[in-house]
């Protein structure tokens, strides 16, 4: 039986059996895994303690016929211990681990664009760096973007015409201009569109410039246009405290 290593979060865990977990991770190398952690639920375990949501780990792993096994783990970052104290950041992160499972599960490719993206945002979490709320929309709009649904907030997403826009529709892409309005559109504030624009990029400053009503507006239209591409909402989103 062969092994590997490789770094990755652990984004979610699930009872297997009496003592044993199943495990799934974004790793840097082989995107989404799935593997046992044999009596992880002990508490004699030796790494149960690392194999937490929002753990950021060193794994080696056994690979099995279904489902590889976990046999070594060692901390990176304790991300756990430093998010389970703030409900903010904790709800924002858990919406962050949905978000990545969702865009990378379906697809047969490592991804290590989305696996430093979420990296950092827990980072940026845990060191307070904006609110939760911020670094959630931007996480998730960069995360779409890497996922190749970069939604367009300057040039109109049908035709290009240079904006600026007033009309938004997640199934077209973005900002459209009159001519291409459809039904269904919103129109939110200029405000909020220059705050969504910073948020896709990581322009920081401007973003510190937005309002808390550009904040909520901008969060609302990130959801909608995440959920329309992933066919469904997330489940973590109804918790997320803003």
């Amino acid at each position: 039986m062969g092994t590997y290593r490789d770094s990755g979060v652990v984004l979610r865990t699930q009872k297997l059996g009496e003592a044993d977990r199943i495990v799934t991770m974004l790793t840097r190398g082989r995107g989404v895994v799935r593997a046992v952690g044999r009596g992880v639920r002990k508490t004699s375990s030796r790494f149960g303690g690392r194999l937490e949501p929002f753990m950021h780990v060193d794994v080696q792993f056994a690979e099995g016929r279904s489902l590889d096994v976990i046999a070594q783990v060692v901390t990176i970052d304790p991300f756990a211990s430093h998010l389970g104290a703030d409900y903010g950041a904790y709800t924002a992160g858990t919406a962050m681990l949905e978000t990545a499972e969702r865009l990378v599960a379906d697809t047969a490719e490592p991804s290590v664009p989305q696996y430093h993206l979420l990296v950092g945002a827990l980072r940026a979490l845990t060191e307070h760096r904006q609110p939760p709320g911020v670094l959630l929309d931007s996480f998730q709009l960069r995360s779409l973007a890497i996922a190749g649904y970069a939604p367009s907030f300057d040039g109109c997403a049908r035709c290009g015409l240079e904006g600026p826009h007033r009309h938004f529709h997640a199934g077209s892409g973005g900002m459209l201009c009159d001519g291409c309005r459809v039904p269904g559109s919103s129109v939110p504030s200029a405000t909020t569109v220059a705050l969504l624009a910073a948020l896709l990029v990581g322009d920081w400053s401007a973003v510190g410039l937005a309002d808390e009503r550009s904040r909520r507006e901008a969060g609302g239209i990130v959801a909608n246009y995440l959920s329309w591409h992933l066919e469904r909402g997330l489940r973590s989103l109804a918790h997320v405290d803003r």
